[in-house]
């Protein structure tokens, strides 16, 4: 395998920039463009030690001081024998440098190379390197958590014990088929239902966390509906901290959806401001209502938005029922720094639904009643610290464990029908296959090019 090499730390100007390395001749390659000040050569510097020295462009001339690491095979990221380089982060100066790397004899890392090189070499399994990506692209506390976590493995493991579980049913099938002389214990049909029942109410226990991972990792998409001035703008702009949209007093400003990702009670809202919902002529305004019902129809939640100080209206009802329609939604009352008696200045009809989460009053200017928001979105949409790094979030992944589930029911209804050991054990291998692509034992070799390409360069 050669010696591969890559700016880690991007293209824009940082304070300090990284270049990694990793190959069979990595110590050779970054002797010749780096020179430590202990004047020994770099091969003979201890692992895992920074050192001071002089960077060199192709030319051999000083490019810039630095500081060099090792991580000699097999202890390293990769496996292989790697390291870094660490200087000023100049675009201009780290380009320089790599490609001094690169005609000291390594050439540039693909997408995702160095944590493939660490998934090949048994560094990680198929789950950790997945949650990389998932690390580095978290854009919420509980997502870095979730997706840390996996990079420690916690996922891998609770997979890797119902694969060995399934591996020795398998095994001891096969070595009482094939060695019927030895004294083998054959198959107790009681233990082999006992086994595979444990390990289907696992994978259907990880199988449940799916919704609550998407979200987690994607984010949770927010319609706020209302009608025209009911304040849907001014709360986007309030979650948001600045102002994403335009308000104004004239009704209808806002004809088209407008998007902005917050962070509400530990949840990453991707918020849409919609269009008010409205009777009207006006022919924009009324494509823009369609969006507005249609953004309802593909939210995971809805902040149904009522102006505190008017009157209710068959216009309201009918944006209660809209947002009913919502797995989650949420009654928003604005505007309450005009009023002062809060929901009950709405009068609202009895017969209109109201979420279980009651109404929530707040007022978009002064911020009084947001952390209510907060509270009730939290309640809906909990971070998943209890289950951090077992909690899918990938449909690859769910995939996979549910293929491997319906797998094992099948073997559980085949025993309940009275049939022998040697027919579940067909379901018990296609479980097997299944959880083997989530972990990397049998993944194909287009699966695994799928997963790295989403990485970036230099990881």
């Amino acid at each position: 395998m050669d010696t591969i090499a890559a700016i880690a730390t991007g293209k824009a100007p940082v304070a300090i920039g990284v270049i990694r390395i990793s190959g069979p001749e990595t110590d050779t390659v970054v002797s010749r463009v780096f020179h430590p000040d202990c004047q020994k050569d770099f091969s003979a510097l201890e692992p895992r030690r920074f050192y001071m020295g002089q960077m060199l462009d192709a030319t051999s001339r000083v490019l810039d001081g630095g500081m060099a690491v090792r991580f000699p095979s097999p202890a390293s990221y990769t496996g292989e024998d790697s390291a870094e380089l660490h200087c000023h982060g100049s675009p201009v100066a780290m380009s320089e440098l790599l490609l001094a790397l690169f005609a000291a004899g390594a050439r540039q890392a693909r997408p995702g190379e160095f944590t493939q090189r660490a998934f090949l070499n048994g560094k990680l399994d198929l789950t950790q390197a997945e949650a990389v990506i998932d690390l580095i692209e978290a854009e919420s506390p509980a997502a870095a958590r979730n997706a840390a976590m996996q990079v420690n493995g916690v996922l891998g493991r609770s997979l890797s014990a119902i694969y060995e579980s399934l591996t020795a049913i398998a095994s001891q099938f096969y070595a009482v088929v094939d060695y019927p002389d030895e004294d083998i214990e054959d198959l107790n049909v009681e233990q082999l239902t006992a086994t595979l029942r444990e390990a289907e109410q696992l994978l259907g226990r990880l199988l449940a966390t799916w919704s609550r991972g998407r979200l987690l990792k994607s984010g949770v998409r927010t319609a706020i509906i209302g009608r025209p001035n009911a304040g849907k703008s001014s709360l986007l702009n309030a979650l948001a901290g600045f102002d994403r949209c335009l308000v104004t007093d004239v009704p209808g400003t806002t004809r088209d959806t407008v998007e902005e990702s917050v962070l509400c009670g530990g949840a990453l809202l991707r918020l849409i401001d919609t269009a008010g919902i409205r009777e009207t002529e006006d022919l924009v305004e009324r494509l823009g209502v369609e969006r507005s019902k249609s953004a309802v129809e593909g939210a995971d939640l809805v902040l149904a938005v009522l102006d505190g100080t008017a009157e209710f209206t068959e216009e309201d009802g009918a944006i209660l029922e809209l947002a009913s329609r919502c797995p989650h939604w949420l009654l928003i009352l604005t505007k309450q720094d005009l009023q002062s008696g809060g929901a009950e200045v709405l009068n609202l009809p009895g017969e209109f639904p109201i979420p279980p989460e009651g109404i929530i009053s707040l007022s978009s200017v002064t911020g009084q009643g947001l952390d209510a928001l907060e509270s009730a979105v939290a309640t809906l949409f909990p971070d998943g610290t209890e289950a951090a790094g077992l909690l899918l979030t990938d449909p690859r992944q769910a995939d996979a464990v549910g293929r491997a589930r319906a797998a094992l029911c099948r073997g559980l209804d085949a025993l309940r029908a009275g049939l022998t050991p040697d027919v579940v054990l067909a379901d018990t291998e296609e479980a097997m296959g299944a959880i083997g692509e989530l972990t990397g034992r049998t993944a194909k070799e287009d699966i695994v090019s799928a997963i790295f390409s989403r990485f970036c360069v230099g990881k």
